[in-house]
């Protein structure tokens, strides 16, 4: 699918009452950044979720995140709780559903978009 020259690499629409952005980019950003997903699988013993820890990030302030993938081409930012982390994977007791796609590549780039082009 071509992309015009004038499409946004991503829109960012921040929620007012969460803060959270809802990010969409174009397909060609996506190509670019080289962007993957993996999915949320249930935890081992089903205490909480499973996923890659390079699906992780930290905020400055400690707090643990990951961005979804809930349609096509559209990235959000939500809360997790980490339990354990091992042997590349971390399993939260708060996350995402089992079976949400979670961004493993680019996950960076999207919390820049969030908080430089966002504001």
């Amino acid at each position: 699918m071509a992309q015009s020259a004038s499409e946004a690499p991503a829109t960012v629409e921040k929620n007012a009452t969460t803060g959270i952005a809802r990010i969409t980019l174009s397909q060609r950003a996506i190509d670019r950044l080289e962007l993957l997903t993996d999915t949320v699988k249930p935890a081992p013993g089903g205490a909480g979720v499973l996923f890659p820890y390079a699906a992780l990030l930290y905020d400055p302030q400690g707090m643990t995140w990951v961005y979804i993938n809930p349609e096509p081409r559209v990235y959000e930012r939500q809360a997790v709780t980490v339990t354990r982390v091992e042997a590349g994977a971390v399993t939260a007791s708060v996350g995402p559903a089992v079976g949400t796609p979670v961004v493993t590549v680019a996950a960076a780039e999207l919390f820049g978009a969030e908080f430089v082009t966002g504001k």
